[in-house]
């Protein structure tokens, strides 16, 4: 079973989680359990290192996420629209229509 790494970095007060491996509904409680750590600190989120992003993991991410502590980095068109779809604003313009790497994906 693939799991999760979290790297936590810190710079100028603002705390980046980089994600490495898969991200699932499991591992997104593993997630959750690092951000409520944090506190309210400002935190960035970096997907742009996942090898797998499930659907799954965006419910569990999205329950009670406070939207303004939280900015999102890396994410594809898909994941992007996934997090609308649960009323969190992931900073980008939404855009109407799937890429062609998203396609091929």
């Amino acid at each position: 079973m693939a799991g999760l790494e979290i790297h936590q970095e810190e710079l100028a007060g603002r705390v980046t989680l980089r994600l490495e491996g898969t991200l699932d509904w499991r591992t997104a409680g593993q997630l959750r359990q690092s951000l409520d750590a944090l506190g309210a600190r400002e935190v960035v989120l970096d997907f742009a290192h996942l090898r797998e992003f499930k659907d799954t993991a965006v419910v569990v991410l999205t329950k009670d996420l406070p939207a303004d502590k939280v900015r999102f980095r890396g994410l594809a068109g898909h994941q992007e629209r996934m997090f609308r779809y649960f009323g969190v604003s992931t900073g980008s313009a939404p855009r109407a229509y799937y890429t062609p790497e998203e396609i091929l994906a």
